[in-house]
């Protein structure tokens, strides 16, 4: 990967995103010092990290689900962060809720 980060990279195969994660889980390189050297977003190594290790996951299975069970499960699995999202969005409301913000103030 040092031969790489000479010259910026264009497009992002499949194996270079494979290589990208290999060296970011043996610690070889941290996500942010990667986003910084290549111009990525932490969201998308994130995502690539995260499809890598689902994959690597089903590989490995005695029984490998199908395409489309991976594909319910990464559903199911974002829709409980969108879910700990909101729940912290509805806290953080009720939070300020005692204290709101009054847009009229008056200095008379």
């Amino acid at each position: 990967m040092a031969a790489e980060a000479c010259e910026p990279i264009e497009r992002w195969t499949a194996t270079r995103r494979v290589a990208l994660v290999v060296s970011i889980l043996k610690g070889e390189t941290s996500v942010a010092e990667a986003v910084r050297q290549h111009g990525l977003t932490v969201a998308g190594v994130e995502d690539w990290r995260e499809k890598f290790l689902v994959g690597t996951e089903n590989a490995i299975r005695s029984r490998p689900k199908d395409e489309d069970a991976v594909k319910d499960e990464q559903i199911k699995k974002l829709k409980q962060k969108i879910g700990d999202l909101v729940l912290d969005t509805d806290i953080l409301r009720e939070a300020l809720n005692p204290y709101p913000v009054d847009r009229k103030t008056s200095d008379a």
